[in-house]
């Protein structure tokens, strides 16, 4: 489809900048960014987490749905319209083709309790990937036996290095001969702008579309995915129960 980009406001060239993917029509919970946790929009919630990240250098939310782009209006948050995309990395690489800067960071609208430090920790790791590897991607450890069996917790295996070997939404690896260490991926992703164009270039293999795990799409055609551990113990927003998990969690411990 051809982009239908709305530029935002402010086009000089940036160093690392947060992009949102919000669009309307998740399958699980449409209209999910703009459901309401503790009186604000879900992506309201991210935003302010992008927000107190020390070494980005500006937050846009990046949208196809014209009710999220009001919304957005409303609040006072940059915004950016783009076309129609298979994943919210390919909206994010629309955007950084109109949005100058050295660095993005892809952090899911469905996130609205990711850390801060977290953030700034994958901008950090960006200034020094080795050859070869493309993308940052955030993982914590499971420790809990529920979210390590639950689908819509994407679980990631690594080599020695820390390289993404394989993503699933299936608990990996399998505890045949020792006790496994479950690793979590989080919604949060750092790209250059040359990877992102890369990206959006690049088919998508029979992994991706049967797992529906976007950062498969370099593992599969052979390009690095460094995953950098973390501290985060917030909760992913996948579906309404999940919301009304997360509105407990807000009220136990108030993050705004």
């Amino acid at each position: 489809m051809a982009a239908t980009t709305t530029a935002p406001p402010h086009t000089a060239r940036r160093h690392h900048v947060a992009v949102i993917p919000c669009r309307w029509g998740a399958s699980r919970f449409p209209g999910k960014p703009l459901a309401q946790l503790g009186g604000k929009p879900l992506l309201w919630h991210v935003h302010q987490r992008c927000l107190e990240a020390e070494r980005l250098d500006g937050v846009v939310v990046a949208t196809d749905d014209e009710r999220i782009e009001r919304a957005c209006h409303e609040l006072g948050i940059e915004s950016m319209r783009t076309g129609q995309h298979l994943t919210g990395t390919d909206r994010v690489a629309e955007c950084a083709a109109h949005l100058p800067a050295d660095a993005y960071i892809n952090v899911q609208g469905d996130e609205p309790f990711i850390s801060p430090a977290a953030i700034d920790a994958v901008s950090e790791a960006l200034e020094h990937l080795a050859p070869g590897t493309l993308a940052v991607n955030a993982y914590t450890v499971l420790d809990d036996v529920g979210a390590v069996l639950d689908h819509n917790v994407v679980k990631v295996v690594v080599d020695a290095e820390e390289n993404a070997l394989v993503f699933s939404r299936q608990p990996i690896p399998y505890p045949r001969g020792d006790r496994p260490r479950y690793r979590r991926q989080l919604g949060l992703y750092g790209f250059t702008g040359a990877a992102l164009n890369l990206f959006r270039r690049l088919p998508q293999g029979p992994l991706e579309r049967t797992e529906g795990v976007e950062m498969l799409r370099f593992v599969e055609h052979g390009h690095g995915v460094r995953m950098l551990p973390v501290i985060d113990d917030g909760l992913a927003v996948d579906t309404p129960e999940d919301l009304a998990r997360a509105g407990s969690l807000l009220r136990s411990r108030p993050i705004n």
